[in-house]
């Protein structure tokens, strides 16, 4: 889908949009509308009083919780711990779970919103972390398992990688860590609502979601995910406070989901998570098409920028490439100014750099300069990804003309 905006000198008249990786627009319409909706005729504090506005608002937050454990598997609701983005929930739960010290083992491919927790507990002592290589990009679940040790207490994998569209063999960690008896944290950024994962068949003890990304809510929704037989009792609170419950006791409550939910929820922008994910489920293609889709745009990009765009370089081969991200540079060119050129003069939107990445860039041999990332949409087509090969070779063209 393109945005039509007013001109601007030579600048192309359409907009274009590549960077759904780091959140996805545009957002269904039916996701506006639930916000306005709750922002117009609702509004209440979802379980903070008695009125109807509060209890229609706690009523919009449970159907969300029921929608996300639909998507997922999780038949509990309760276990559905909303935060206000996947950061926030990564840090609840390798915080929590490192909380009195101890051994994570996590990978090479991993965003800063994992191994910046676990390296600030490192730092502060008591903590250690193994870092798996990822040759090529992905882990080796043997070598994953071999640095799994008897006081390992927390494994965290990147489902997919936000630089490179790269997928882990995730149900194989899984299953070796429910062998060694070590909890799973899977930082599902990228997949959810891209790549089907269950916590019924899925060997996973938690997952950690965004709710702007491939779920098409707004931003400031994500959260946990607690399996069934994951013993929430090991992971403290990250935050304590208010919780409209247990109002009698000075101590927090230790039921879910309350324990983790201090503070005012988000009870607007739940509002349109629900309806992001309903939007998804209403879809005959479902979440296998929708990551089928992505597939295909991104092997349709590929193919075209190697054979047409001179100097296009991918570090991440085809083969891996699972979640319609593709990262690609113009030999001779740093990243930042091609993503410029696209912008400036052709409305095309992306993102260039290290996409809060390093480790992963330092794996794909793309360090420090980092790469340009198009991330496609549901709403994304060929006729855009062609518009963009044109505009990639007039770009490799500058180059060689200066």
């Amino acid at each position: 889908m393109r945005v039509v905006v007013k001109p601007q000198g030579g600048k192309a008249e359409k907009l274009v949009y590549f960077d759904n990786a780091a959140t996805t627009f545009p957002k269904p319409q039916a996701v506006v509308d639930a916000v306005v909706e709750y922002m117009t005729q609702i509004g209440g504090n979802p379980g903070r009083s008695g009125h109807q506005l509060s209890i229609d608002a706690g009523e919009i937050v449970f159907s969300a919780r029921e929608a996300v454990g639909s998507l997922f598997g999780v038949t509990n609701p309760m276990r559905v711990i909303f935060c206000s983005n996947a950061t926030d929930a990564l840090n609840l739960a390798i915080q929590g779970m490192l909380h009195a010290g101890g051994h994570a083992v996590t990978t090479a491919m991993e965003h800063n919103s994992t191994i910046r927790p676990l390296r600030e507990l490192e730092r502060r002592g008591g903590v250690e972390v193994t870092v798996v290589p990822c040759p090529g990009g992905v882990v080796e679940p043997a070598e994953f398992e071999r640095a799994l040790r008897p006081d390992t207490k927390l494994a965290v994998v990147n489902h997919a990688s936000n630089a490179f569209g790269i997928i882990q063999p995730l149900r194989e960690i899984g299953e070796l860590c429910r062998r060694r008896k070590v909890a799973l944290l899977a930082d599902c950024a990228q997949t959810a609502g891209l790549v089907p994962i269950s916590m019924k068949s899925d060997p996973v003890d938690i997952i950690a979601f965004a709710g702007h990304k491939g779920l098409y809510g707004p931003m400031g929704t994500g959260g946990l995910l607690l399996s069934e037989d994951f013993d929430h009792g090991m992971m403290r609170p990250l935050k304590y406070g208010g919780t409209g419950s247990s109002s009698d006791s000075v101590y927090q409550p230790d039921f879910l989901p309350d324990m983790y939910e201090s503070g005012t929820l988000n009870a607007a922008g739940l509002s349109g998570l629900c309806a992001g994910i309903n939007y998804i489920l209403s879809l005959q293609e479902g979440v296998q098409g929708i990551h089928l889709r992505k597939k295909e745009l991104a092997a349709y990009f590929l193919a075209r920028a190697e054979e047409r765009v001179r100097g296009f370089e991918s570090p991440a081969s085809a083969s891996l490439v699972k979640t319609g991200v593709i990262s690609f540079n113009i030999k001779g060119m740093e990243p930042s100014d091609v993503a410029y050129h696209l912008s400036d003069r052709y409305n095309i939107m992306c993102r260039a750099g290290l996409h809060c990445a390093p480790m992963a860039h330092r794996t794909m041999g793309t360090f420090p300069e980092g790469t340009v990332r198009f991330s496609f949409g549901v709403f994304n087509t060929k006729d855009e990804i062609d518009f963009a090969i044109g505009a990639l070779e007039e770009i490799s063209a500058m180059k060689d003309a200066g």
